[in-house]
């Protein structure tokens, strides 16, 4: 019952997000203040919260080396040890988060358990899909947002007709299909679906688990409904859009509502993230389980704000209560 109120909790939310624009656009016309005013206020949001953020990691103490590793630590030299997996080295662990950052190398390890009553055993499998989905979507979603450099800037990009060609190889109607809003909407319908299915997995998901994979679903179909099934103004949501980063803003009366409705979400993503657990795109970099090299059999390792201790030791000990030890009957190094 938990996870039915945290799931309504995140819809009502989206919903709400949806509505706002719709009706503050469509009904009251506040062009204005859902064109310019609130991307403004996402954008430092953003900048803010990530610097807070990233101040906040910087004084976290880290004193000592505390990697997470699952490989042969460099001992003997007859031992052969994990380069990657187990670093050592700033190149080792350069190495290891571009496999981590690019690749997911740690949920492509990821198993899952399954507990089965006749036994009762607990079996661990393999769970790719996971990794599959994870990976698709990111790749996706940087895939389109590379896309919309065609709207961000006057001059379009010379990778960005090239990326489209790729992405919309299959020219199904006019416009083009895109194949990046097709499996975006895949990887994020079975992300979402797995938080419902799977008992482990809907048992510790909270209203902040939901509530970003509905608001991204949110986006990815505002905008696929403005590209093939509503029809807007492109040259004038190019305009507004450049107008808008060149710190001009200028409002086009031709632009539709749904327009508002999708940069609406986009920015309430933008507002959201560095308060979220969508912060974890900066925070890989900062991780000292993930970028720090396990050298501690190599060099010792000293807490750089250690400051020395009175030591109260046994002979100071013996020569404070020496009368009583001998009155109590314990034994005494020294009679007096």
């Amino acid at each position: 019952m938990n996870f039915l109120f945290s799931m309504l909790v995140a819809l009502i939310a989206v919903t709400a997000l949806v509505l706002i624009p719709l009706i503050g656009v469509y009904a009251v016309d506040l062009r204005v203040f859902f064109g310019v005013i609130i991307p403004y206020a996402a954008i430092l949001l953003f900048f803010g919260g990530m610097v807070w953020r990233v101040i906040k990691w910087g004084r976290s103490p880290v004193p000592f080396r505390i990697p997470t590793t699952c490989g042969q630590q460099k001992s003997l030299p007859w031992i052969k040890w994990n380069k990657v997996e187990n670093p050592c080295t700033k190149g080792g662990v350069i190495a290891r988060m571009l496999f981590e950052v690019l690749l997911f190398r740690s949920l492509f390890r990821n198993t899952q358990l399954d507990y089965r009553q006749e036994g009762p055993r607990a079996l661990y499998g393999s769970e790719k899909l996971l990794w599959l989905a994870a990976i698709v979507f990111h790749y996706s979603f940087l895939v389109i947002f590379l896309r919309h450099f065609r709207l961000f800037l006057e001059n379009v990009p010379f990778f960005v007709p090239w990326l489209e060609g790729m992405d919309g190889w299959l020219e199904v109607g006019v416009p083009a299909l895109y194949m990046s809003n097709l499996i975006i909407l895949g990887a994020l319908g079975w992300l979402f679906v797995r938080r419902v299915i799977l008992p482990q997995i809907r048992y510790i998901s909270l209203p902040a688990d939901y509530f970003p994979l509905l608001l991204i679903m949110g986006i990815v179909i505002s905008g696929i409904l403005m590209r093939y099934f509503l029809r807007v103004d492109v040259v004038g949501i190019k305009e507004f859009v450049v107008s808008l980063f060149s710190l001009k803003p200028k409002i086009n009366e031709s632009i539709g509502t749904i327009f508002y409705v999708h940069l609406f979400l986009v920015s309430a993503l933008i507002a959201y993230f560095p308060f979220s657990k969508l912060v974890h795109l900066g925070g890989v970099f900062l991780s000292p389980t993930r970028n720090l090299p396990n050298d501690s059999r190599i060099r010792r390792h000293v807490n750089p704000w250690s400051y020395p201790v009175k030591v109260h030791g046994y002979d100071a000990y013996e020569d404070e209560f020496r009368e009583r030890m001998i009155e109590a009957g314990l034994p005494v190094e020294k009679e007096s």
